[in-house]
């Protein structure tokens, strides 16, 4: 799944437009490499995002195309906020 997908999948980014253009100005990197929207997400990546001085990791624990609210924690794990 791509990232940009992934990230409003999970609802860590509320909008995929958004989330592409957080990846294209370089906010978003996954496994310490900043990484573009198109990437291929897989479990056990690490995802570092970063908003305005704030920063967010998550590990990829599942990846699915479509998962209810309430289901959303179970594709990740916060690492750090």
């Amino acid at each position: 799944m791509r990232l940009d997908k992934f990230l409003k999948v999970s609802r860590i980014i509320k909008r995929r437009t958004v989330a592409n253009d957080a990846c294209d100005t370089e906010h978003v990197a996954v496994n310490g490499k900043r990484a573009k929207a198109s990437y291929d997400v897989k479990v056990g990546d690490v995802i570092e995002i970063t908003f305005g001085e704030r920063t967010m990791r998550v590990r990829v624990l599942d990846v699915r195309e479509h998962v209810v609210k309430a289901d959303v924690t179970s594709l990740y794990e916060v690492l750090s906020e």
